[in-house]
């Protein structure tokens, strides 16, 4: 386990972030850090994305990342800006392909066994599972990972507040993508305290997870 994913095992959730201003990503990302959350995955869904990596890249008391990376040239971009990690929502084998010759953390994403064989034959042992929900959740992923016994994932799409404990107790999921914790309507709006409380909430949920876990 590198040092990135044991980030992300410490953390549990991490944060998954459309940024349409990159003047917001510097609060942004003092309101994760104050919430206990020091993490951000910006999407590539903005055209503000690299501005924004590029922006909290510059700080060392968070981790950011690049989400919604479909093309290499997106990973050489995010990259530059300062992403410390990629994820993508398919398993593009020549996204995922540049990641590992260049060892750079990719978490490719995953919704059937051949999607989930695909990424091992890169090695890369680390999956999104999306659109969680909407592919039947829990009960879906624990059936289709059952024969994968290495595998270790991060659920995303539809988790919230109420489902995450659930999803934390499954000992194959490692983290989970807290779409909920920084929405793009309270980035714009400048609700930064909101931020901060959901991602306090989000901790408190991670805390008595790990507390009955241990």
């Amino acid at each position: 386990m590198n040092a990135i994913v044991k980030q992300f095992e410490d953390m549990r959730v991490i944060p998954v972030v459309a940024i349409e201003n990159a003047a917001d990503a510097a609060p942004l990302a003092d309101a994760l850090i104050e919430g206990g959350l020091p993490c951000a995955e910006i999407t590539f869904r903005t055209a503000a994305a690299a501005d924004a990596i590029r922006a909290i890249a510059k700080r060392d008391d968070i981790l950011v990342g690049a989400g919604t990376v479909l093309k290499v040239d997106q990973v050489k971009t995010a990259i530059d800006a300062g992403a410390k990690f990629i994820v993508a929502p398919g398993c593009n084998p020549k996204v995922v392909g540049y990641c590992v010759e260049n060892n750079i953390t990719v978490t490719p994403g995953v919704c059937t066994p051949s999607d989930i064989e695909a990424a091992l034959d890169f090695g890369v042992e680390l999956l999104k599972f999306f659109p969680a929900e909407a592919f039947g959740g829990l009960k879906t992923l624990k059936a289709m990972s059952g024969p994968y016994t290495t595998v270790k994932f991060v659920p995303t799409g539809g988790i919230s507040p109420g489902n995450l404990y659930e999803y934390l107790q499954f000992p194959k999921v490692l983290a989970c993508g807290g779409t909920w914790v920084a929405k793009s309507n309270l980035i714009s709006e400048g609700r930064f305290d909101e931020i901060v409380k959901n991602a306090r909430e989000a901790v408190q949920i991670v805390e008595k997870f790990k507390r009955s876990a241990s």
